[in-house]
């Protein structure tokens, strides 16, 4: 295996035998050898998905990482198997990697707001639990970078999706989440929204969060803020000699 680049995103879990990342935009987003790289530095294979900004969890193995195995339809994935990296492409949605205790089993979600709202990040921290057989709360999260809530301007659809009603004045705990922006428009914190769906599901060791991918156009992509762009990657691997 090789370093990581400089520049890649790592989780600060200190959890024995899991291993993390995520791309930026110099260090390789959807540049042709990026699968390569990450396996070189990780030495583990990516088992990519057919993401649709939905809540479907997948289990990955060995299976979903030989040369022309079909992508599987899901938003996150899991896996309790050495040498395959669970991984999801993001651009300003937030990336939520998981661990579980001894790195028996890891995981990682796509959760924009779409997948949040319908449960991505509760069905992935059961069903890490479930294949390490474990309790969600032993699990310990890292948010990725992700479009911040200074630059996430959304609609009252948004809003009503996590039961807020857009029509009356938010009340002081959803206005923590919902800061006032145009007429008829708000700033989302989607980082705080993922935390709250985290801990109402028991995982409350959650940490990082803290990159805007809008706000910083030299280190990473954003369709928010070009329209078009490339996509970073966040892997999450159980190492195959079980090191720290």
């Amino acid at each position: 295996m090789i370093a990581l680049p400089a520049d890649w995103l790592q989780p600060d879990w200190r959890v024995p035998g899991v291993g993390g990342l995520m791309t930026t935009r110099p260090g390789g987003g959807d540049d042709a050898d990026t699968a390569a790289r990450i396996a070189a530095a990780s030495g583990a294979a990516p088992a990519f998905l057919r993401q649709v900004h939905g809540a479907r969890v997948a289990r990955v193995g060995a299976a979903d990482v030989r040369i022309g195995a079909p992508r599987q339809e899901a938003d996150a994935s899991v896996t309790s198997e050495v040498g395959v990296a669970c991984v999801v492409r993001v651009a300003d949605c937030l990336p939520v990697l998981f661990a579980a205790p001894g790195g028996r089993a890891v995981g990682a979600a796509h959760a924009g707001w779409r997948g949040l709202a319908a449960g991505v990040l509760e069905a992935t921290a059961n069903e890490v639990a479930a294949a390490a057989a474990c309790e969600p709360g032993e699990l310990v999260a890292w948010l990725g970078a992700c479009i911040g809530p200074q630059a996430f301007e959304v609609g009252a659809d948004v809003l009503e999706a996590f039961r807020v009603d857009s029509s009356h004045p938010l009340d002081a705990e959803a206005a923590v989440r919902f800061r006032p922006g145009r007429p008829g428009k708000w700033f989302a914190d989607l980082p705080r929204l993922a935390r709250d769906r985290l801990a109402a599901t028991g995982v409350r060791q959650a940490t990082g969060g803290d990159w805007c991918t809008v706000s910083d156009a030299s280190r990473f992509f954003s369709f928010r803020r070009d329209g078009s762009s490339g996509r970073m990657v966040a892997a999450v691997w159980r190492h195959v000699d079980g090191r720290k």
